[in-house]
């Protein structure tokens, strides 16, 4: 753990995470007052450890929002939809791109769901609007979204009242948006869940709250290219998450990390801390001896001893799995 300094973020929930060229970004967020539209960047390569908010060099951002999303494409961070508010004069009645949310609202400002895209440009410091082509998603909040190659994907979300289903794809070299419709049945709709890429052409959906305020634990594989779901068996079937974090991991794995195991709105006793590793493909042998090796060294002499005379480098990567699995063997896992 790494005590992080500098101009720290505030506490907040519903932000958007990404990493770039070994920094960590973070945009937008809710504290306890309201949505914030602020940049935060953290280098994670020189040592410090330092938190720096980012004044544009140029353009606007967004309006405040949270539960939005992002893709990472040609070094640049693309912004998608969200929750949060707006003052009158700011929504143009002709464009569908804002929603505004009936219950919520004060005065002369708004609180609603948007589909816009905005791209910041960490080089250069600067916030620009996409100028998109195409039939775009619905306004949402609490979607997910992953990049494949130079498309952006997102899926369902809330949308006003409802939790859809529906996936779409941005093409991020010309903008242009596209629905694609499934040839097989296609998971319930829901929010706040996680959609990752991985291997080539696939996307693994795990989680998130469901129409009904279930938290979910089921996982399913989208191939882009064959437009075909697949659910996919896991032995995390007991284990509901929503809010949750995921990032592809080595050999196309996908961790997931935290979130609540419960409808957080009704209650605040079901947060996690636990690592959930899916297996999206055979492992290589090297993987598989590597495994081995990692989660029985503590437990066979042969292995301990013979450990430390093993070159640097691949010393280094074992220790590495020790150290990850070591948790797990103490929960009996």
């Amino acid at each position: 753990m790494f005590q992080m300094k500098g101009e720290v973020p505030p506490s907040m929930s519903g932000t958007c995470c990404c990493s770039l060229d070994g920094h960590i970004y973070i945009f937008g967020g809710c504290d306890d007052r309201s949505q914030s539209n602020q940049i935060y960047c953290a280098n994670l390569t020189d040592g410090t450890y330092l938190w720096r908010r980012i004044v544009p060099g140029s353009g606007s951002a967004p309006s405040p929002r949270d539960k939005l999303s992002c893709w990472v494409y040609n070094g640049r961070i693309i912004y998608f939809g969200g929750y949060g508010y707006k003052e009158l004069t700011d929504i143009d009645s002709r464009n569908r791109s804002f929603i505004v949310d009936e219950a919520s609202w004060v005065t002369d400002v708004f609180w609603g769901w948007n589909n816009e895209v905005h791209i910041f440009d960490p080089q250069q410091g600067s916030w620009s609007e996409a100028q998109t082509r195409g039939r775009a998603p619905a306004p949402r909040a609490a979607h997910s979204s992953a990049t494949l190659g130079c498309r952006g994907y997102v899926f369902g979300g809330r949308v006003m009242e409802t939790r859809t289903n529906d996936i779409h794809c941005l093409d991020l070299e010309t903008w242009t948006w596209s629905e694609i419709t499934p040839v097989t049945t296609s998971p319930v709709g829901r929010s706040w869940h996680s959609l990752t890429a991985v291997l080539d052409d696939s996307l693994f959906l795990f989680g998130g709250l469901s129409m009904d305020c279930k938290p979910m634990s089921d996982g399913w594989l989208f191939n882009v290219e064959t437009k075909t779901w697949r659910e996919v068996k896991h032995p995390y079937g007991n284990k509901p998450r929503l809010w949750h974090t995921a990032c592809p991991g080595k050999d196309s794995d996908v961790i997931v990390f935290g979130g609540s195991c419960d409808y957080i709105l009704l209650t605040d006793k079901g947060h996690c801390n636990d690592a959930l590793v899916f297996q999206m493909q055979p492992y290589p042998l090297f993987r598989i001896c590597e495994d081995f090796i990692a989660k029985n060294v503590e437990t066979c002499e042969l292995l301990r001893t013979q450990l430390p005379h093993l070159p640097s480098k691949l010393l280094k990567s074992l220790l590495k799995r020790v150290s990850f699995y070591r948790p797990f063997k103490k929960q009996g896992v």
